[in-house]
C-alpha cells in the first residue's frame, strides 16, 4: 500500500509524533515511554535551547490515513564544528514492521542531508548526549529505563537492509547489589581519601544539591567531551536540565567528592528506577503519573545509574570505587537489590572493568548506525 510522509508543522502533528510509540508498543512489558513533557521540551524550538545551534525536521508516515511511523532529523552545527564530521543525525525513529515505511522515512532524512551537502547520516542520536540514543540490537526481552530507547527486533534488520552499518555500540549491565558491605573495599576507600586529600561532600537536602548542580554539569561537560557524539552544553541548557530533573533527585543517591580546596573532583548520579512508574502512567504525569513516580521514589527494589564523572587527574586512582561504595550504602538503606548501569561505550574499558568485581550481567547492547551518502559534495 502507498506510504505517505508528511513533515510535522503543527501542534497537532507534533502530539501525534510524540504519541505514536504508545500505540505501537501497546501491551509490551519492555517498552518504557518518555515523559510527555520531556519530549515536548526536546522537540519544540521555543523550548529546547539546543536550537540555538541546531536545526531539525520531523516526519510522520501514513498508510490509509493512519500514522505508521515517525523520524526526526537533526543538523547539529556544534557536532560538525567539534568533530569535523558533516553528518546529519536521525532520532525518534519508530515504525511498524513494513520495509516501505522505514524506507520512506529514512528517504526523507537522507534527502535533506543531500540537500545540505552532508557526507553521512548517523543515529539514533538526539540533540545532546542527554537525549536517548542508540538502537537496541541485543536484549529485546529486557525492560528499558527512563534514559533509554526500546525497539522491536525488526528495527536494526530494516536499517541494515537500507545500507546502514555499525558506527559504535553501547552496552548495559544489570548489577546485583551485595547484601553486606565489603570491609576490604571500605578500608581501601578510606585510604584513597586520605592519600588524595579528598572528602565526601555532605548534602543534606535538595536546596544544598541545587547550589552545586551547575558545578556538576561543568565537570560532566569537561570529562565527557571526548566521548562519541558529545557536544558542549550551554549554560542555558545546563540550567534547563537542572530544572527538569533535579526535582526528582535524592541527595543520598548523588555522592560528590571534593578536594582539600573544595573543588569538585567527582560525582555520581543515580535514582530509584522509574521503569514501572512510567509504564503505568504511559509517560504522562496526569492523572496518576505523579503518584506512580512518587511511589517509585519511596519504595523500589531497583535503581538506575545515570551519570558518573571523575576529573581526569584523579581517574584510575580509586575514586570510582569510592563513589560506588557510597552509592551502595544509600541503596542498601533504600532496599535496592538490582542496579541498571544504563549505556556505556563498549570501547570504554575503564568504565566496563569496574563491573568485574560485582555480580553483573551484560544484558543489552544498542548501536549507532551510519550510512555514507554517495557523491556528497564537500562542505
Amino acid at each position: 500500500m502507498l506510504i505517505e510522509t508528511r513533515e510535522v508543522t503543527t501542534s497537532r502533528q507534533l502530539r501525534a509524533f510524540i504519541g505514536f510509540p504508545l500505540s505501537l508498543y501497546k501491551g509490551s512489558p519492555y517498552y518504557v515511554p518518555s515523559l510527555y513533557m520531556d519530549e515536548q521540551y526536546a522537540l519544540r524550538k521555543d523550548k529546547n535551547f539546543a536550537f540555538e545551534h541546531c536545526e531539525a525536521k520531523y516526519w510522520l508516515a501514513y498508510r490509509d490515513g493512519k500514522v505508521v511511523g515517525r523520524v526526526a532529523a537533526i543538523l547539529n552545527h556544534k557536532h560538525i564544528e567539534k568533530w569535523g564530521q558533516p553528518y546529519l543525525r536521525f532520532g525518534w525513529l519508530d515504525f511498524v514492521d513494513d520495509p516501505a515505511v522505514v524506507e520512506a522515512l529514512m528517504g526523507e532524512v537522507e534527502g535533506w542531508a543531500r540537500q545540505l551537502g552532508l557526507a553521512a547520516v548517523h543515529g539514533p542520536l538526539g540533540f545532546t548526549d542527554m537525549d536517548r540514543e542508540g538502537m537496541l540490537v541485543e536484549g529485546f526481552e529486557e525492560p528499558g529505563t527512563l534514559a533509554t530507547n526500546y525497539n522491536f527486533p525488526y528495527y536494526p534488520a530494516h536499517l541494515e537492509r537500507l545500507g546502514y552499518t555499525k558506527d559504535v555500540d553501547w552496552v548495559e549491565y544489570q548489577i546485583s547489589l551485595p547484601a553486606e558491605p565489603n570491609e576490604k573495599v571500605e578500608r581501601a576507600c578510606e585510604l584513597v581519601m586520605r592519600r588524595l586529600k579528598l572528602r565526601l561532600l555532605k548534602i543534606k537536602n535538595k536546596r544544598e544539591l541545587l547550589k552545586i548542580a551547575m558545578d556538576i554539569f561543568h565537570l560532566l561537560d569537561e570529562e565527557y567531551g571526548h566521548l562519541y557524539g558529545t557536544v558542549p552544553l550551554s549554560e542555558r541548557q545546563m540550567q534547563a536540565y537542572i530544572d527538569m530533573y533535579f526535582g526528582f533527585a535524592i541527595p543520598a543517591f548523588i555522592p560528590v567528592v571534593v578536594d582539600e580546596h573544595d573543588r569538585m573532583v567527582a560525582f555520581g548520579i543515580s535514582m530509584p528506577s522509574f521503569t514501572r512508574a512510567l509504564q503505568k502512567g504511559r509517560g504522562s504525569l496526569l492523572p496518576f503519573g505523579f503518584w506512580h513516580l512518587w511511589r517509585a521514589m519511596k519504595k523500589n527494589y531497583q535503581a538506575d545509574l545515570y551519570l558518573v564523572a571523575i576529573r581526569s587527574e584523579y581517574q584510575g586512582k580509586g575514586v570510582n570505587a569510592l563513589l560506588m561504595s557510597q552509592l551502595m550504602v544509600a541503596m542498601r538503606k533504600f532496599g535496592i537489590r538490582k542496579v541498571e548501569s544504563n549505556p556505556e561505550l563498549e570501547s570504554n574499558d575503564a568504565v566496563r572493568s569496574q563491573w568485574k568485581n560485582f555480580d553483573a550481567r551484560q544484558h543489552k547492547r544498542r548501536r549507532c548506525f551510519i550510512k555514507t551518502l554517495e557523491a556528497a559534495p564537500p562542505v
